[in-house]
This record gives structure tokens, sequence and C-alpha cells, in this order.
């Protein structure tokens, strides 16, 4: 297939690519800067000079190109704002980047997009030890600053399902964790902030384990469907903080002080969340069953 891949630097963006070279797709990956053409060139894709948020020049730098599928991996994660508002870099990407995407997808005769989602839409809270599915409430808020992810996760899905021109797939990812990501092992990752006893229960991805998953959803996603693509074992944000070996540790009532968001995320969600549908759909399983064995590797 030929496929247009949004974010193809991103910590997602770069193993991802590299599957799909792997695979035999020729990738058109959007690069926004020289600098970020020549990333993509290294990974084996062919750049597209165009931003996404730049709804002109991207048809533009399009136009007389074709292509099979869409992806799109844009977030802002790399420089967080301490406060989170409406106007989060990462909700603009899921909201104005989704809507010029899918008409991108129109420009190219795309028959397929595949978007990238998250479990916490299934809301900032305590939902006990149940395993969450994909037929379980999806977008509820909770009053709270994280509504604004929320938000943002709703927006992009509902635009993406609304469209009527492709066959519309959302991937419904865990926290990220592996090289590039907040919980990168390597010698370079920095200290991330973790509340004083562990902190509430997540469900986890490794970062190569999600690239594998939406190669098989590029191919075998159903349209209209959201799949969740977590690894077996949810764990606490303080055991894969140990795991990856370096730490920061502050009393919780510290940390929500400093960083609301944070304490939604950290202190008041416990989420475990089921791959069964994307096993059985995808045919997909992760590799690294939790993130003991994904930080060893």
């Amino acid at each position: 297939m030929r496929i247009l891949l949004a974010g193809a630097t991103g910590a997602i963006g770069r193993p991802l690519t590299r599957v799909l070279v792997r695979d035999g797709h020729e990738v058109l990956a959007l690069a926004r800067s020289e600098g970020s053409a020549a990333a993509v060139r290294a990974l084996g894709a062919v750049p597209v000079r165009a931003d996404a948020l730049d709804r002109d020049g991207l048809l533009r730098a399009l136009d007389g190109t074709s292509a099979d599928a869409v992806v799109h991996q844009l977030t802002a994660l790399k420089s967080p704002k301490l406060k989170l508002t409406a106007d989060d870099p990462s909700n603009v990407l899921r909201e104005r980047g989704t809507a010029h995407l899918l008409e991108a997808a129109g420009v190219l005769g795309a028959g397929r997009f595949v978007t990238q989602s998250l479990v916490l839409g299934y809301g900032y809270r305590d939902h006990g030890d149940r395993f969450l599915t994909e037929e379980d409430p999806f977008g509820v808020r909770g009053g709270t600053v994280a509504d604004h992810v929320i938000t943002g996760l709703v927006e992009a899905e509902d635009r993406l399902f609304a469209a009527d021109h492709v066959a519309g797939v959302a991937l419904r990812y865990g926290v990220f964790y592996g090289p590039g990501t907040w919980f990168d092992p390597t010698p370079a990752g920095r200290p991330f902030p973790v509340p004083l006893g562990g902190g509430g229960t997540m469900s986890w991805v490794h970062v190569e384990d999600a690239a594998e998953a939406t190669a098989a959803a590029i191919e075998r996603g159903r349209a209209g469907e959201a799949y969740n693509i977590v690894d077996d074992r949810p764990s606490t944000w303080g055991e894969l903080a140990a795991a990856r070996g370096r730490r920061l540790v502050l009393p919780g009532r510290l940390l929500r002080l400093a960083v609301p968001y944070l304490g939604d995320l950290m202190l008041d969600t416990r989420l475990r969340v089921s791959h069964a549908k994307a096993t059985r759909e995808l045919g997909w399983t992760p590799l690294f069953r939790d993130h003991r064995e994904g930080m060893r590797a």
C-alpha cells in the first residue's frame, strides 16, 4: 500500500515507519522542516514538506499525489504545558489536524484512515478491577481539567467515524513507554515524577507493540471500529517508573498542586483495559506482555 503518515518522527511514528517499510508499504511522511525530512528519509520513507495544521499548504503539497491510506499519529507531548487548557497543542492536532487530514484523504483518494486515540477517553476515575472493553462508555467527563483531553479524543473519533469517504479506524492506545516517550529506558531519559505510594493503576503499551498493532489495523481494521491497544498487565505509575530506574517521587498533594492534570491522571485514575478485540479482529498480541519485559528489552 501507499500510506501517508502524519507524525513519522514521533515516539510511535519512528517504529511505525520502520514496520511499514519492512512490510513492503511505501510511506509518504509529512515533514515540517528539512531536519524532519532528513529523519524521514533515514527511516526509509519519502518526505512530503507540509504542516497538518496548514490546511491549504497541506492540500497543495498533496495535489497530484495518490495514496491508499492515511495514518494520523500527531501529538505534542515532547514539551507538555504545566497547565492543561482547551487549546492544548495535542488537542489542536486531534481536532483541527484530524479535519485537515480527512480532507487530505479525499485529495489522495485514500480509502482507509487510522487515527490515534487513547484509553484515557474512558474517563479519569477509579474504574475498579474490571477490565474495560470497547463496549464501555467512551468520552465520559468528570468535571476536572482532564476533560480537555477527553474532549479532544472524542472530537477526533467523532470526526473520523462521521466521514463517509474513508473506512475509519480509531486505536485507543494505553500510555506509551519505551524509547522516545516520557518513560524512556535509555540513559538519556530524564527522571519522571511519580506519586508517593505508586499512584493509580494504568494500562500501558510499548511503542514497538503499538507500531505493530497500527500496521495490523491499516490492513485488517474494520470501518467504524475502535480498538484498545494495551499490554496484558496493568500496573501502577510507581511500578513502571521503578523499572525504568530513574524517578522523582513526590507526595500526591504536591504533585496535584504543581500540575493538577497529573493529579487526575496519576492519583485518581485506575484503568484496566482489555485488548481482546484487537487480538480477535486484527490478529495482534503484544510482544511485551508487561512493562517489566518491555523495559528489559
